[in-house]
């Protein structure tokens, strides 16, 4: 598995990673690009565990995911089955295996701060973490589209889906939306990418 990954993490983590995943009936799977998540994890029915991470996630990102998941996979063997998915025996497992990965031979030097900031307190996705997921975005291949903050008010854009929106007014953390096909209002966080409709 060492050989596939050190084409989607840094060199530098690549023992300890080997390491984390030589575990029993732990299965990793790098997968096409899924638009609702970056990686998952789960136990299968014949006992085997599975952890899948997207192909498209920059070095970065990729490492942070399946870090995300091989701490999902280590709190369900510790805690069982009736944890949070992102509890706090999640969070403390995630924390855990980060900590030796966060420093200069593994990341940039500007995004240490965030990362070390981002794990005082993981969420359940970086992707709701403005500040690291802008920061991680510039590692990431072009691909043409923009966040919802970057747009000015009343542009018309369009999901990956291809339902079309309109940018409205900021509520405290979130952008007011609405869907052009059916009037109704959505939420959108403000680093959600979006492409803008000519």
């Amino acid at each position: 598995m060492s050989n596939v990954l050190a084409d989607y993490i840094p060199s530098s983590a690549l023992d300890y990673i080997t390491q984390l995943l030589q575990q029993e009936h732990l299965v990793v799977k790098i997968k096409k690009e899924r638009k609702t998540r970056h990686g998952d994890y789960r136990r299968l029915p014949n006992g085997s565990h599975q952890i899948t991470v997207n192909s498209n996630l920059n070095y970065y990102r990729f490492l942070i995911t399946l870090v995300h998941e091989i701490a999902h996979f280590e709190a369900y063997k510790k805690f069982g089955r009736l944890i949070k998915p992102h509890g706090k025996e999640w969070k403390q497992t995630f924390q855990r295996l980060m900590l030796p990965l966060v420093n200069p031979k593994v990341f940039p030097n500007e995004l240490l701060p965030l990362i070390a900031k981002h794990f005082l307190n993981p969420k359940a996705s970086s992707d709701t973490d403005v500040q690291l997921s802008r920061a991680l975005k510039q590692y990431d291949e072009p691909n043409g589209k923009t966040y919802i903050f970057e747009l000015p008010l009343g542009t018309i854009f369009k999901l990956y889906n291809g339902r079309t929106f309109k940018k409205g007014n900021k509520r405290v953390k979130r952008y007011e939306c609405i869907e052009l096909n059916t009037g109704k209002l959505y939420l959108f966080n403000p680093n959600a990418e979006v492409e803008i409709m000519d």
